[in-house]
């Protein structure tokens, strides 16, 4: 167990917060507020944040789509560099936030910005950027990882450097307010799948790690089994809080990693547009049945310290089956179903996601390295009606 962790994102947390951005950011610096389809503006978060800069130079970005693209995040990147950006301020979810990242790096960079998704480029300067998030999902908020989508050709990749670590995260629960309920059903899937993808694994004797992703995961399954409480500010903050330390590097300090799920599940995204969270649900079910030789330990500890189940012989099975339930509790399909695909023929979608997966160089996925095409198409084939 040896590692480095260092998360410098300076948290403010609760309700009201966003009015103290003005102690961070400071009056000279020329700010870009990036933002998404203008819910901000409906919600109250915009009225805020302009209270909060009042006197500020500040210009506006909006259309930051969800799985946003090189396309309109070039955009952006064009202005920031007309405009001699100081500061990048992202006001959403994941989605502007991964976008937010990609254009702080892309402007500091004389060349296409794909560059550097596709690591031909590695990050030496980036433009300084905070978060207000008002969708808890990703952990973006306070990571150094992005995953953005090339429309042109339907690649959807990630990138991760410190230089793009937000410098702060604003996460007052009250942006939440007016969130559909499809989205924080999936922001709980979203943080779930993060969760196991740094602790489904083989069993290591980190007590920390396994303990906080334990406990993480616990809180999950109580949030997702009292959805009925979504509108009140515990449930709200503790989704918030939870989904926040899914992916900020702390439980996954020092412990091997899979994330063949969501490498997978990046491909139906960037394909049939299939929201990032059910894809995850979509693929994880059938990957942890297809590796359970290879799981098998880590899956009964997380039957027994999560789901409560007794001790059996199929404990590893079972667990799937309660991953998978809780899922379909919260009305997140586990399967792709003609219509997600346009009617496409399973055979047809398998080939053509299998072709995606090879051409990102995908051959050898997971802890163990043992996904390979054969057993990718396997995944595909169980996960696709």
């Amino acid at each position: 167990m040896q590692f480095h962790y260092h998360n410098p994102t300076h948290i403010l947390f609760g309700q009201g917060q966003i009015a103290n951005i003005n102690r961070i950011i400071t009056p000279e610096q020329k700010v870009l507020v990036l933002y998404g389809g203008g819910s901000i503006k409906r919600n109250g978060v915009y009225d805020q944040v302009v209270a909060a800069l009042q006197g500020y130079q500040c210009l506006e970005f909006a259309g930051v789509e969800p799985n946003p693209t090189k396309e309109t995040l070039d955009k952006a990147v064009a202005l920031v560099k007309a405009e001699n950006i100081d500061f990048i301020l992202a006001v959403g979810g994941g989605s502007v936030i991964d976008g937010a990242k990609y254009i702080a790096a892309a402007a500091s960079y004389d060349g296409d910005g794909w560059d550097i998704v596709t690591g031909q480029h590695k990050i030496s300067a980036a433009i300084p950027l905070g978060a207000i998030l008002t969708l808890p999902a990703t952990g973006s908020e306070s990571n150094s990882g992005s995953v953005i989508t090339k429309a042109e050709t339907q690649d959807k990749l990630s990138f991760m450097s410190p230089y793009v670590q937000p410098v702060f995260a604003v996460m007052d629960p009250d942006t939440m307010k007016t969130l559909p309920e499809w989205q924080l059903k999936n922001g709980i899937v979203d943080a779930w799948v993060h969760i196991c993808e740094q602790y489904l694994t083989w069993p290591q004797g980190t007590m920390v790690q396994d303990g906080y992703a334990e406990s993480l995961l616990k809180n999950l399954l109580v949030l997702g089994n009292d959805f009925a409480d979504h509108d009140t500010n515990e449930w709200r903050s503790n989704l918030m809080y939870t989904a926040n330390q899914a992916l900020n590097g702390l439980i996954g300090s020092g412990v091997a990693h899979d994330w063949a799920t969501h490498a997978i599940g990046h491909e139906l995204t960037a394909l049939y547009g299939v929201d990032h969270a059910r894809s995850l649900a979509i693929i994880q079910p059938s990957l942890l049945r297809n590796q359970i030789d290879f799981k098998r330990a880590k899956l009964a500890q997380m039957g027994r310290n999560v789901f409560g189940l007794e001790a059996s012989d199929n404990l590893a099975e079972q667990t799937i089956d309660a991953i998978e339930a809780f899922y379909n509790s919260l009305g997140v399909a586990s399967i792709l179903t003609s219509e997600d695909r346009q009617g496409q023929a399973k055979d047809d979608a398998v080939t053509a996601l299998m072709t995606q997966l090879e051409k990102h160089g995908l051959n050898a996925m997971g802890e163990n390295q043992a996904i390979t095409p054969e057993e990718s198409r396997k995944i595909l084939m169980a996960a696709l009606s």
